[in-house]
């Protein structure tokens, strides 16, 4: 039996935050990205897409299209927050959830819909129990794959349910423009083009044909399309591990970008989430790395990692976010890039520390204690702060 496997894809997901947070922007051209001759538009709302504006789009064009554009900066420690409520509001119907990103996911529903007769109802019921416990918007794919669940959400927006069983396919994809298919990006599309496809149900009909050209397009990713376009492929919502040994968090931007305060504004908040991820375990790591990924190679995104190790292991947020910058700044700096990620590495458990504090280092950190508070007694007496360790006076040269 198949299983029945959602994604769940939050509506203008940082305008809706904004407008949550200002009620006047209902209704409006609002753009959420930063000002400038750099500035790229993060995500905008359907009113300013009407306008020809859209996600990736530099900002002074954007205004040129739509000159009353409301520009609102990003602001990922807000829409954090609702990320969040949007997570657990999920967990209340399935555990089994896949992270995508910031504001979507995969989810296993298969247990949760078992026995329900009405299921547009249920995801209906669904889709108005989120906004009223959160005021977020939206849109719903159900299929029996992670490809097509992702292809049922982008059919209907916003606030879309689309179902797709294997025998919709034709009705639902076949007619779609081959640029609607996910997976196939800006430089593969022309190519099918050049080739007569120009709709998914024109690719199905020569992948199902074992056309070589296709295959030359596809190259090892062919038989991969071929199991998507049939209804197979991947139905594995992945969870992450137990007692993980890291924990990390990453988020594709809607654009090439290499605006240095969207990037670190994404850097900032991703931060954020890997502290508290690492908080609520309990854990502290020692190791930051960061991943950044662009597009310089056909379809496949690159990724590029670098890491830093450094002696006291940590789970604070301003700690983490200051190596991660310090990797971008060294390494990044000007990179289009599509994908950012922190990720704190060799976690421990906080209680280890003191297990895995030596004897001698549990000493010296008693009597430098024990010194510490002699002088601090001494100096209160003294009324004056005279005395100091001699590992806190600063030497002159030559001393």
């Amino acid at each position: 039996m198949s299983k029945v496997i959602v994604h769940i894809d939050l509506n203008m997901f940082f305008v809706r935050c904004e407008e949550i947070r200002d009620p006047s922007l209902i209704g409006k051209a609002v753009a959420v990205g930063h000002e400038g001759r750099s500035g790229i538009v993060s995500t905008c709302s359907y009113e300013a897409r009407k306008y020809g504006v859209h996600s990736g789009q530099p900002m002074f064009q954007a205004k040129k299209l739509c000159p009353h554009l409301i520009i609102k900066p990003v602001d990922f420690a807000f829409y954090h927050y609702y990320s969040h409520q949007f997570f657990d509001y999920v967990k209340t119907y399935t555990n089994i959830i896949e992270k995508a990103s910031v504001d979507e996911c995969y989810a296993d529903f298969t247990l949760a819909v078992k026995g329900v007769k009405d299921i547009v109802k249920f995801f209906k019921d669904f889709q108005d129990g989120l906004y009223k416990k959160t005021q977020l918007m939206c849109s719903i794919g159900v299929a029996p794959t992670k490809f097509l669940a992702k292809m049922g959400s982008d059919y209907k927006k916003p606030m879309g349910i689309t179902i797709i069983r294997r025998r919709d396919i034709a009705t639902i994809l076949y007619p779609l423009s081959i640029d609607k298919f996910w997976g196939i990006g800006k430089k593969t599309e022309p190519k099918l083009r050049k080739l007569g496809i120009n709709t998914i149900g024109d690719l199905a009909k020569r992948v199902n044909s074992d056309d070589e050209d296709i295959k030359n397009v596809f190259g090892k990713f062919y038989y991969v399309i071929k199991d998507w376009i049939s209804g197979y492929g991947d139905d594995e919502v992945i969870t992450e591990p137990w007692d993980p040994k890291s924990v990390g968090n990453s988020r594709t931007f809607s654009h090439d970008t290499n605006d240095y305060e969207e990037i670190k504004a994404m850097f900032l908040y991703l931060s954020q989430e890997v502290a508290r991820r690492a908080k609520e375990d309990n854990k502290l790591g020692n190791t930051v790395q960061i991943v950044v990924k662009d597009a310089i190679r056909e379809e496949n995104f690159v990724s590029h990692n670098k890491s830093i190790t450094f002696d006291n292991p940590t789970n604070d947020a301003n700690v983490i976010f200051s190596y991660a910058m310090k990797l971008y700044d060294k390494n990044f700096v000007g990179r289009l890039i599509r994908l950012a990620g922190v990720t704190l590495q060799n976690l421990i458990d906080k209680k280890d520390m003191v297990i895995q504090m030596t004897l001698f280092d549990y000493e010296k950190h008693e009597e430098e204690s024990q010194t510490k508070l002699l002088i601090n007694e001494l100096n209160r007496k003294m009324k004056t702060p005279m005395l100091k360790r001699a590992s806190e006076v600063k030497k002159n040269d030559g001393d």
